[in-house]
């Protein structure tokens, strides 16, 4: 019967102990997945896809994307994220939302 109490004590004490480094890992794993999710994907605009555009741009889908692709095949590749308010569909908000993920190059 002793044992069985010494055995509980001991147990209970191992898992307490263990507890703040097993809470310390999981904050760092969080920590980790939130860096990762901050990280951005970007688009270039000059040489991306539709599909790309759409996949990456908030608020634009294949409508919108065909239309950057149809501009930037007639006017020659965009120097300015600005220029995308020419194109049909892209308003100020959109771009505003983009801003960081665009990439002209």
């Amino acid at each position: 019967m002793q044992q069985v109490k010494f055995f509980t004590k001991v147990l209970l004490l191992s898992l307490v102990s263990i507890l703040p480094v097993w809470q310390a890992t999981a904050f760092a794993e969080a920590a980790d997945t939130s860096a990762a999710v901050q990280q951005m994907a970007t688009v270039n605009i000059n040489t991306a896809s539709a599909e790309a555009l759409s996949n990456t741009l908030n608020g634009v889908g294949m409508t919108r994307a065909d239309a950057v692709v149809a501009y930037r095949e007639a006017n020659g590749a965009f120097t300015s994220t600005d220029q995308l308010l020419n194109v049909k569909g892209i308003g100020e908000k959109t771009l505003e939302k983009n801003r960081d993920r665009i990439v002209l190059e």
